[in-house]
């Protein structure tokens, strides 16, 4: 949206509304901006949350099992878990098979990974969306 239409949206003029917009950015509140693709129009018709649970945590596995998924082009995000699990994952993938290859000869070859659990999407609900921000008006 620009920056005039922004200022009017919020009760400001444009001035000072770039200036809220451009300290933002600099400070990191605002990571950045980009489109949203629709997965299912560009061949990707597998949404999964993978569960992740390692063997140890005493040696090296935690470590080499994020530098491992941080590199998986399916993965879209990647969370550390407390609980029964120590990771969760999404993917996004063509097809079954697809998501077949990636478990078997993806995750689960990575040294230290003792088992995983896929959920796959049926439909999404809601998400991801803004992130609330009524508690800043307080």
């Amino acid at each position: 949206m620009p920056t005039t239409e922004l200022a009017a949206a919020v009760g400001l003029s444009a001035t000072p509304c770039a200036r809220r917009l451009e300290a933002m950015m600099e400070s990191g509140v605002i990571e950045g901006f980009g489109a949203r693709l629709d997965r299912r129009k560009i061949g990707l018709s597998v949404e999964v949350f993978v569960l992740v649970r390692l063997i140890s945590h005493s040696d090296q596995s935690p470590d080499r099992f994020v530098t491992k998924v941080e590199a998986m082009e399916p993965v879209i995000a990647c969370w550390a878990l407390t609980g029964d699990h120590d990771f969760m994952l999404q993917a996004v993938l063509p097809d079954v098979e697809a998501l077949n290859r990636f478990i078997a000869e993806d995750l689960m070859r990575i040294e230290g990974v003792r088992d995983v659990r896929t959920n796959l999407v049926l439909r999404n609900i809601k998400g991801p969306g803004p992130l609330p921000l009524s508690h800043l008006a307080e």
